[in-house]
């Protein structure tokens, strides 16, 4: 059966693997992000329709549900757009980096839910997918502003489950470890390579490809089947605190 989903933070890492995976299943998407040519070049090599935007703007989140409704509805959404800024002590941590953690989270994976839940009612049901993360489970040093805003967004994810039961729209979460992507840490550490390599050094971290095809899984299970949460780690990572490395 035909399906179509949304997929928020596309332009690369975890959102552009998931457009890929998704299109490999046959599946109709619909990409945003905030970097135009990147979902132009995402659109060429996937065939995914694509729309930019910003998600902390209640106009161009508005602008994206209307163009979605627009070109056929969605069955579904997979709020994967956030980031982390920093990793600093609580003691240093800048409040604009933590702001924008929580707008970037939380409150534009709200906006794009909010919006996208009548959809899915005309449809007769879907699937909202949240992408958090092992910092949504626990605490570690330096990131307090990032597993704050993961924690607010599994506990969103987590509510939303409950306040729809009974409806036929399931409510999935999915927690990775460790992904080395091109941006993540590289966004993190303000640009310094050298730092966010030295995140991934001396183990294997999953890849978001590993975490793309576990979404598709969870989505592709039976209708009356809901994964609640999936926690998706490196073998070598066993808490956020301790990784084997060589």
């Amino acid at each position: 059966m035909s399906r179509r989903y949304l997929v928020t933070g596309a332009s690369s890492g975890i959102g552009a693997a998931t457009v890929t995976a998704m299109r490999a299943a046959g599946w109709d998407v619909l990409a945003t992000a905030r970097r135009a040519d990147r979902l132009a070049e995402l659109a060429g090599r996937t065939g995914a329709l694509v729309h930019p935007a910003d998600l902390t703007s209640d106009d161009q989140v508005a602008e994206l549900l209307a163009f979605a409704e627009a070109t056929g509805g969605l069955d579904g959404v997979v709020n994967n757009a956030g980031g982390a800024y920093g990793l600093d002590p609580v003691e240093a941590g800048a409040v604009d980096d933590w702001r924008l953690m929580y707008e970037l989270n939380v409150l534009g994976t709200l906006r794009v839910t909010q919006g996208v839940l009548p959809m899915l009612r005309v449809r007769g049901g879907g699937d909202v997918l949240f992408v958090t993360s092992t910092a949504a489970l626990g605490a570690y040093p330096g990131g307090a502003g990032y597993t704050g805003a993961k924690h607010a967004e599994r506990l969103l994810a987590e509510t939303l489950r409950w306040e729809l039961a009974g409806e036929p729209i399931r409510v999935l979460q999915i927690q990775p470890g460790a992904v080395a992507t091109e941006e993540f840490s590289l966004v993190r550490f303000g640009g310094d390579a050298d730092r966010a390599a030295k995140v991934y050094e001396g183990y294997q971290p999953l890849s978001a490809d590993d975490v793309a095809e576990a979404m598709v899984w969870m989505l592709s299970r039976p209708a009356h089947v809901n994964i609640d949460a999936l926690t998706i780690r490196p073998i070598a990572q066993a808490t956020n605190t301790v990784t084997a490395r060589s």
